[in-house]
């Protein structure tokens, strides 16, 4: 769905009072803020059943690419070093140290993909 009548001018003269408390008025505004819109837009947009999405949504799929990405990096340097001419390739420690940072870059993800 998108946003109800994007691009159209509209008549400022006709707002709405909603009476609410601190603790509403505090998630309304994070709300807003998680979504980069104003208040007023905020409301406008759920009021006429649009659903805005999160910024912070954006942000963590954007983390999440990165360290996909440098899992593949890991994983093709892994590949190259073990396919490299047998027995002259990466020493056993330089290994074991790129499985422990390619074990870290999982723990990472995984930490990134529970948060949202």
């Amino acid at each position: 769905m998108t946003a109800p009548n994007a691009g159209e001018t509209r008549d400022r003269q006709r707002p709405l009072k909603v009476w609410v408390n601190a603790a509403e008025r505090a998630r309304i505004e994070a709300k807003a803020e998680a979504a980069g819109l104003s208040v007023s837009a905020y409301l406008r947009s759920v009021g006429l059943g649009y659903q805005p999405r999160s910024v912070v949504d954006l942000e963590a799929v954007e983390r999440l690419a990165k360290v996909n990405a440098d899992l593949g990096r890991l994983g093709g340097l892994l590949k190259l070093w073990l396919t490299d001419t047998p027995g002259r390739g990466a020493a056993v420690a330089d290994v074991r140290e790129l499985l422990g940072h390619i074990k870290d870059t999982q723990d990472d993800l995984r930490h990134a993909v529970t948060r949202l």
